[in-house]
Formats: C-alpha cells, sequence, structure tokens
C-alpha cells in the first residue's frame, strides 16, 4: 500500500462488469490504494452493493447500470461518469460472455450478442475514453482478454475471435493514443469467478495448465495492479497472459 508506484491516490477508475468476478476483484485492489471507483454492468443493484463497499473504504464511488456492448448505454455510462468525477484516469474493459455451443448451432443473435459485449463495446469505450485521455494528457486503459484469443477453443468460436479483435485493438490503441495513454491487455485463463458455478467439482479443483488449477480472482489483480500504474511507465500494447501457464 505504500509503494508510491502503486499508490492510486486521485485517480478514478472505470470498471466495466466490476460488480463480481475479475472486475469487483480489481475494483477493491484499486480503491484499496486510493481510487474512486465508478462500477458498471446490466444490474444496477450488484453495482451499488461494490460502491457501499468502496465508499466504507474511505473512496468515492459511482454504480451505473449499462448494457456495456450497447453504444447508447455505454455514452450515457461515460456522461455519467465525467459528471460525476471531472475526469477518467483508469479504464478497465473487463465485461464480457462466452457461452458454449457447436458453432453451426450458433443464431445470430447470439453472435451478434458475443461480439458487442466483447469488441464492440470496449472498442466504444476505449477510443471515446482514450481521446478524453490523450486531451488530459494521461491515462491507463486495460482490456481483460482470454487465453482463448491465442489458443481458440471449439465450440467458442465467436467468443475467441472476439478476443483476438480485443488484443489487436489494444495493440493499434496503444499506437494511437501515446504517448499520453497506455492501452495494454491481460489474456486470462480459468479462474474461478461466477461462472465456474456451472462447472464439474474436477474443473474447480483441477486444469489443463503447468499449475495444474484454475485461478482465484484475486490472483488476476497483481498484473492489473502492475499494467495500471505508473510502474508500467514503459508498458504499452502488451498483452500478457495471466493462465496458470496453460
Amino acid at each position: 500500500m505504500n509503494d508510491p508506484l502503486l499508490n492510486f491516490e486521485g485517480k478514478v477508475a472505470l470498471i466495466t462488469g466490476g460488480s463480481r468476478g475479475l472486475g469487483y476483484q480489481m475494483a477493491k485492489a484499486l480503491a484499496a490504494r486510493g481510487a474512486d471507483i465508478i462500477i458498471a454492468s446490466r444490474k444496477v443493484d450488484a453495482c451499488e452493493a461494490v460502491a457501499e463497499e468502496v465508499r466504507a473504504m474511505g473512496q468515492r464511488a459511482l454504480a451505473v447500470g449499462a448494457h456495456c456492448g450497447k453504444w447508447d448505454e455505454i455514452d450515457k455510462l461515460i456522461e455519467a461518469a465525467y459528471a460525476e468525477f471531472g475526469h477518467v484516469d483508469i479504464l478497465i474493459n473487463n465485461a464480457g460472455m462466452g457461452p458454449r455451443m457447436p458453432s453451426h448451432e450458433v443464431p445470430e443473435s447470439l453472435y451478434d450478442s458475443v461480439l458487442n459485449l466483447n469488441l464492440k463495446g470496449p472498442y466504444r469505450l476505449a477510443s471515446i475514453i482514450g481521446q478524453k485521455m490523450k486531451t488530459q494528457g494521461s491515462g491507463s486503459i486495460l482490456n481483460i482478454s482470454s487465453i482463448a484469443s491465442l489458443q481458440p477453443l471449439a465450440q467458442v468460436v465467436p467468443y475467441s475471435a472476439a478476443k483476438a479483435g480485443l488484443n489487436a485493438m489494444t495493440i493499434g490503441m496503444a499506437k494511437e493514443y501515446a504517448p499520453h495513454v497506455r492501452v495494454n491487455c491481460i489474456c486470462a485463463g480459468p479462474f474461478l469467478t461466477d461462472i465456474a458455478d456451472a462447472w464439474t467439482d474436477e474443473a474447480r479443483q483441477t486444469a489443463d495448465n503447468a499449475l495444474r488449477r484454475p485461478g482465484r480472482p484475486e490472483e488476476i489483480v497483481s498484473a492489473a495492479l502492475y499494467l495500471l500504474s505508473d510502474a508500467a511507465s514503459f508498458s504499452t500494447g502488451s498483452v500478457i497472459s495471466v493462465d496458470g501457464g496453460t
């Protein structure tokens, strides 16, 4: 907490999908290090519960109900964030979904939903906020991708493709908004978030990676804090894996 490189006092962080799982862990970690937090997801009550936790830690917080795959709702989210705080220093594009289904059975509506939430929405948020960060002279954007973007899996092809696009977006925007805005990406492996409730007991205990287990949600925090902080001042356009050695 006392490391000046990991001090986020005075910073405002906007986190999509911040009401649970990896987003929730990152929200708490940033708040514990001095950041004010904006939590966005479709369920505003869940966002407000996290906001209350952040306020109890002594930080300001804003809960916003928004579908982070729809541009009109994203624009309203951005408007609310800047109306409340006046600036955003950190953006974490964390919201996503990847239902498993044979490719030939995927309906157009599901395909669109997966691409919208995992790529279209993050593009809108990062482009609009990235430009605002460039104007203010500083900022850090972190996109949460998946190891499936690097090692695509059967029956989650739209998800793998969308996350691969997110990786490419990271590198392109890092160049576009440099030198004052850094844009990085974490390719996450299997984590014991809410989605793991549907896994078998064996899948919750073991995994096909070097560490032979899925990750705990809090284990993504150290990588996220590094990439978002001044400790990573020379890191932009980076796509790193936090996956237990897949």
